[in-house]
């Protein structure tokens, strides 16, 4: 055995937080931490947010992100502790020995700059190669990492590559001065299931082909056990678990570790629709002002009284302008939407209160969709006063019910946004959507920025919300095993378009056309040696055609 490029031992990491009216205190969010990585080995560091992952994962490169400090503890790279290295030998770190590839490209590159000068800036800047050396290394690695045109790929700006592509981009810039680490911090969350199979074995293969060791962050243990060697569960900044990736994966010893596993297990039956929808969309083509080409061509789908349309598809495929069309936002240039057995006016302002009442909608993003300046109760009181006129003491005892029914409880009421985890905000939109007795909810990846076990408990809940509800959802996603966990029907959307649709056992069953079979061949299984398969089979398919 060689000896660890990496050594971590009893890594303590603390920060200030400013509690609303009260002084500043001092918190520790990493306790004593221990770990050793070795060279051409992958570590793989899982948990929910808040965790620790990615201020540990910095911690490697001795930098203490958005006012965090390490307190205590030893990092050792290449055989010295980089905590007590002086500032000269930290900037050699940064960049040469140890590199760092971001969850978003798209907010790491510079859009001024082209994508050649931005990869090899770090390794002329220390010195590794001179420019045309590390110009011809990066060459070889847009080839290595599987990018088009790779000779002349370079030349373009950040704007004008795919998300997949500026990722791999990423990639190279990370391996490009031949670092001894690399940490990957979540670099395939913000993509498309099927961009991510391409971005995940570019990057296994990169790995095994350099010798680089590397930290490899995310939520997803799926993912994670397709590039890690070994795994190191956390938890709120302490270790749970840590074995080899079989033994995590097959054979969880603790708890939180086999809640981890057992994500996505949720059994929901397929309900047979009733004979009148309460949502007929018939065909539906639009376009944005300004732009010359439509983005939806002729879309129809229904969603029947207290069932959920599942609406699926990778990013552009027109999910959310669908949905941006069914609630007024975006006129469509022909078509027509039936809700609640009446036709729907194509503009908002067209609309009724009844109509907005009926139809309510859950954003992604639950951290803007609220004001942050009022409590939970004024939030979810406003449709109660809105649509009502309830006020006063009826008001409070609604909320209070309300409170009750996402599992918060009446003394969430006083709180503010800033005040809630980011399961316990999205619980609170669902909650004011309710406040209005809709007859439909249109869900637009409520659960994408969620950690797992929260997005479970908030699929969990809308489950429950339906039973006692009979409310209807319209729920929009790219993850395969929301789908499967929570849809009655699916309408698989490709370019625009409705490629596939029907209840969700026949969606979900063969025969298969090309692009569903290439999503539902993209969701990632946890188990070991998945993502080769896949790659596997479509090389076969691609020398079959």
């Amino acid at each position: 055995m060689s000896d660890p490029l990496v050594k971590v031992r009893n890594l303590k990491i603390g920060a200030t937080v400013y509690p609303p009216g009260e002084r500043p205190r001092d918190i520790e969010i990493v306790h004593g931490v221990d770990f050793d990585l070795a060279p051409g080995k992958v570590l793989g560091l899982i948990g929910e947010s808040g965790a620790g992952k990615s201020t540990i994962g910095l911690a490697t490169m001795a930098y203490g992100r958005g006012g965090v400090t390490i307190t205590g503890g030893e990092v050792w790279v290449n055989g010295r502790d980089i905590l007590k290295s002086g500032l000269r030998d930290v900037r050699n770190l940064r960049g040469g020995e140890v590199t760092y590839v971001s969850q978003s490209a798209a907010a790491s590159f510079n859009p001024a700059k082209k994508i050649m000068e931005q990869v090899i800036e770090a390794s002329v800047e220390h010195g590794k190669y001179s420019r045309s050396q590390a110009e011809e290394r990066a060459r070889a690695l847009f080839a290595k990492l599987g990018l088009p045109d790779p000779d002349n790929i370079g030349n373009r700006y950040p704007h004008q590559v795919s998300g997949g592509q500026l990722q791999r981009c990423m990639t190279a810039l990370a391996l490009c001065p031949e670092p001894d680490l690399v940490v990957f911090d979540e670099p395939t969350t913000a993509l498309d299931v099927t961009t991510q199979i391409d971005v995940l074995m570019a990057i296994k293969d990169a790995i095994r082909d350099t010798g680089v060791a590397a930290l490899y962050i995310t939520h997803d243990l799926a993912v994670v056990a397709q590039v890690s060697d070994e795994i190191m569960v956390l938890k709120m900044g302490d270790m749970v678990e840590h074995g080899q990736t079989d033994q995590i994966i097959n054979a969880p010893r603790e708890d939180y570790t086999k809640a981890l596993v057992s994500v996505r297990s949720i059994e929901h039956e397929e309900k047979k629709p009733t004979p009148d929808p309460v949502l007929r969309v018939q065909d539906i083509t639009a376009r944005y002002s300004g732009t010359k080409f439509d983005v939806l061509h002729n879309v129809s789908v229904d969603l029947h009284p207290g069932q959920t349309l599942a609406v699926v598809g990778e990013s552009g495929s027109g999910k959310s302008t669908l949905a941006r069309v069914i609630t007024g936002l975006l006129p469509p240039r022909a078509g027509n939407i039936d809700f609640a057995g009446r036709s729907l006016s194509p503009d908002l302002a067209g609309r009724t209160r009844e109509d907005l009442r009926e139809l309510q909608m859950i954003y992604q993003m639950a951290d803007v969709a609220m004001n942050p300046r009022q409590t939970v109760g004024t939030i979810i009181g406003r449709p109660l006063e809105f649509y009502f006129g309830i006020r006063g003491s009826e008001k409070r005892k609604r909320i209070i019910e309300l409170l009750d029914e996402i599992e918060l409880g009446k003394e969430f009421m006083d709180r503010y946004p800033a005040e809630l985890s980011g399961g316990q905000k999205q619980r609170v939109c669902i909650a004011r959507s309710l406040a209005a007795k809709p007859k439909m909810i249109i869900c637009d990846e409520v659960t994408s920025a969620l950690d797992p076990l929260v997005a479970d408990g908030i699929l969990k809940l809308l489950l429950d919300l339906q039973k006692i509800e009979d409310v209807a959802y319209l729920f929009i996603t790219h993850d395969l095993a929301t789908v499967r966990a929570i849809s009655d029907s699916i309408a698989v959307m490709y370019q625009g378009k409705v490629v596939r649709y029907g209840t969700k056992s026949e969606v979900l069953s063969p025969p298969f056309d090309d692009y569903t079979d290439l999503l539902l061949s993209s969701v990632p299984e946890m188990r070991l040696g998945w993502l080769e398969e896949v790659v596997a089979h479509r090389k076969m398919e691609s020398a079959g055609n």
